[in-house]
């Protein structure tokens, strides 16, 4: 039997990362680009420095063009005319800025293409990981909590690796050189940053640390939010119904507010951090502009030089309020990519078999060998105990209880939708943890409680069963399950399109369309969970018919609240409080069983009184 095994934790970032797959080379590309971009950006003011300078100095007779690098000097050209000179800097200006620009679009193409395929990555892989969850994994998840994963968190995180491929290259790249032009201009003058770079670094951190819980409790507010509105939408005719949408309103309401509420909390802190920027900036240049402008009177530096010193300061300013930007996107997508970690480590708590014992299910038997069941694996609560029941194939088997009796969950665990904690549920001789998963589900077909349709046509739909199934094979199905005369009712017949949910037919034509994709399958298995209770008692009882006459070798598990739909079944299993109470025919249990007894009975007299007040008011009528 196949053991669940739990992968290497790779932390968040390693997780994440693992998503970037195809789009390596366009992220790369990205930063390079940037580097290019940045690097012309600087070279800039040094070229607008020197046109200055030769033009405010008229004693000059030769003009050289000089790259400086601190203690290095390069020199590119000389010319003779000062007109020649600013034109040829001006030139050379020109086509270094549009060559920046050249490569900020190409930078910003790459990363929209790169984050984006990023996000499809991250979005597929928790899609196709749902997938693989079972029921108990589902259950640790709400609905509205895995949407908001889906939507608002991974949007965040695309975000945020289109910032950090490009912003937060650029930013250090940027402030690196800026620095380095600044300090080879005037050193003396750059001991300016010395002061407000840390000043800047500490705000940020504190920032950070007060910020990240509140976006944490944020985020599980918009689960309750995404929750509440799909719980309205979905329910939408009961709200209408029961005139409750004042009460839907309001409390949507208090969840909206309280979601602002907590935003506003996270992001008033945030907004520190541009105000503490400004003011930095601005006692940067105030103390350049005062000490700059005594030196340029004391002859210690030019005016050229100047300028550029203060195009430095305002590069190195810029790329510390991107950085602080990207810190902000970052404090958000933290949040966000915790979250999303959480569903690609979750281990699905049924794993496929490696090694399978058999490649198909030989027949429809079904053996539950002193099986214990719980939902939780920690609970010492056991929902199934003792469960030992062996079937044929081909029988008829109903299953009766109260509510809560745990007749569900008896059948949820033969296409192994759960685990068993203790024994084993076979299916055609074979262990079900033994089969592949795909082997077994082909195997069997359960029909739900809840049923559930997809937007598209009914052949659409009816061919989830089997998509390779022919016409004559699905009329043969609905006509089984008593569906095949409403169908052909439609002016559209089996292209007739259904809405979303299957909103356009009532709840017992959605449950024989349930039942005619099930049998489209031709399983070895067929559960019907209490699949026929919106149908009235003579469709019932033809649905049945059309089982055992159409589909007899196929072995049926009918749940069911009436009697009257299991009591020609082959035997009925009576559960109560998650244990077997009694198995055997209709007489026998009708004749020895409490609680098979007391179902009965209680639907009969319900039946003879209501034939009663029938009768009587015929009378009244006549």
């Amino acid at each position: 039997m196949s053991e669940r095994k739990k992968p290497k934790d790779k932390g968040v970032l390693g997780t994440l990362l693992g998503c970037v797959g195809e789009y390596k080379g366009a992220s790369v590309l990205t930063s390079v680009f940037v580097v290019f971009e940045v690097v012309l950006e600087v070279f800039i003011p040094l070229i607008m420095a020197q046109i200055i300078d030769v033009g405010l100095d008229e004693s000059l007779t030769s003009f050289t063009f000089e790259l400086r690098l601190g203690a290095s000097v390069t020199q590119l050209f000389t010319v003779h005319s000062r007109t020649d000179f600013i034109l040829i800097s001006g030139a050379l200006t020109i086509v270094m800025a549009l060559l920046s620009l050249l490569f900020g679009v190409l930078s910003g193409r790459f990363a929209a293409y790169a984050a984006t395929g990023f996000g499809m990555n991250v979005r597929k892989g928790i899609y196709y990981k749902i997938q693989d969850f079972s029921f108990a994994n589902l259950d640790r998840f709400s609905t509205a909590g895995l949407v908001t994963r889906l939507t608002t968190d991974i949007t965040n995180v695309q975000m945020s690796y289109m910032m950090v491929i490009r912003v937060l290259v650029r930013a250090p790249v940027m402030l690196i050189l800026a620095l380095g032009m600044a300090i080879s201009i005037n050193p003396e003058l750059a001991v300016v940053f010395a002061v407000a770079l840390p000043v800047i670094v500490v705000g940020l951190g504190i920032g950070i640390v007060i910020v990240y819980p509140r976006f944490t409790k944020m985020l599980k507010k918009y689960d309750d939010m995404n929750e509440i509105t799909q719980e309205n939408l979905t329910a939408i005719r009961a709200v209408k119904t029961f005139v409750r949408e004042d009460f839907e309103t309001q409390k949507f309401k208090k969840i909206s507010d309280t979601v602002q509420k907590l935003q506003f909390s996270a992001e008033k802190m945030l907004v520190i951090a541009m105000p503490l920027m400004q003011c930095v900036a601005f006692a940067c240049i105030i103390a350049v502009v005062w000490f700059g402008g005594s030196n340029i009177i004391a002859g210690d530096m030019q005016f050229g030089s100047f300028a550029a010193f203060l195009n430095y300061i305002m590069q190195i300013l810029m790329s510390l309020a991107m950085v602080a930007m990207v810190f902000v996107m970052l404090v958000l997508s933290r949040a966000s990519a915790g979250r999303i970690t959480e569903v690609f480590r979750e281990v699905p708590d049924i794993a496929d078999n490696p090694s399978p014992a058999a490649e198909s299910v030989a027949d429809g038997s079904v053996d539950f060998d002193h099986v214990d069941f719980s939902y939780s694996r920690e609970s010492e609560v056991l929902n199934l105990e003792d469960i030992d029941l062996h079937v044929k194939s081909g029988e008829i088997v109903g299953v009766i209880g109260g509510t809560g009796s745990a007749k569900s969950t008896l059948v949820q665990l033969i296409p192994r939708l759960y685990d068993v904690r203790s024994g084993a549920v076979k299916v055609g001789g074979v262990d079900v943890r033994d089969y592949r998963l795909n082997d077994l589900r082909d195997a069997v077909a359960m029909v739900l409680q809840k049923n559930v349709l997809f937007s598209g046509t009914i052949k659409e739909n009816l061919k989830w069963g089997n998509p390779d199934a022919t016409d004559a094979q699905i009329e043969h199905a609905a006509r089984a399950a008593q569906a095949h005369d409403f169908i052909t009712s439609f002016p559209d017949g089996y292209e007739t399109e259904l809405g979303q949910g299957g909103v356009n037919v009532s709840g017992g034509q959605k449950q024989r369309l349930c039942i005619a994709r099930a049998l489209l399958k031709r399983p070895k298995v067929m559960i019907l969970d209490d699949s026929t209770s919106a149908v009235d008692t003579a469709t019932d009882a033809a649905i049945r018919k059309g089982l055992r006459e159409e589909f007899g070798s196929t072995t049926v598990f009918i749940i069911a609240q009436r009697i009257s739909s299991v009591q020609d079944a082959d035997k009925i299993v009576v559960m109560d409080d998650g244990r077997i109470d009694a198995v055997g025919t209709h007489e026998e249990l009708l004749a020895s069983n409490k609680i098979y007894q007391d179902v009965y009975y209680s639907q009969q007299r319900g039946s003879d009184e209501a034939a009663a007040i029938y009768a009587e008011g015929e009378e009244v009528t006549e």
